[in-house]
């Protein structure tokens, strides 16, 4: 199954604190609203659809309880995802 994540940069200006899109791939020029989402939790999001797509929780019946500040990025720790594994799959991004 392959999926792609459209995305670009928004960045702010330093001098009147407005943002510019930075959008070379024209993904959003029609688009009147966007959400905006920081990196981490981009690359998290793509991890979460890499894994959902191979079917490869490990122990997702295992996660009871999560936190309401804990970042989403912790679900790898409680799934039994070591560091080799999650560099693994970045590498397949």
């Amino acid at each position: 199954m392959a999926y792609k994540i459209k995305n670009a940069i928004i960045q702010r200006d330093s001098l009147d604190e407005s943002f510019e899109l930075i959008d070379p791939e024209n993904y959003f020029a029609n688009d009147d609203v966007l959400v905006a989402i920081d990196s981490e939790t981009l690359i998290t999001i793509q991890l979460l659809i890499k894994t959902i797509a191979k079917n490869d929780f490990k122990y997702w019946n295992e996660i009871t309880n999560i936190k309401k500040d804990e970042p989403i990025s912790n679900i790898f720790l409680k799934l039994g995802y070591t560091r080799e594994d999650l560099s693994k799959l970045l590498n397949e991004l």
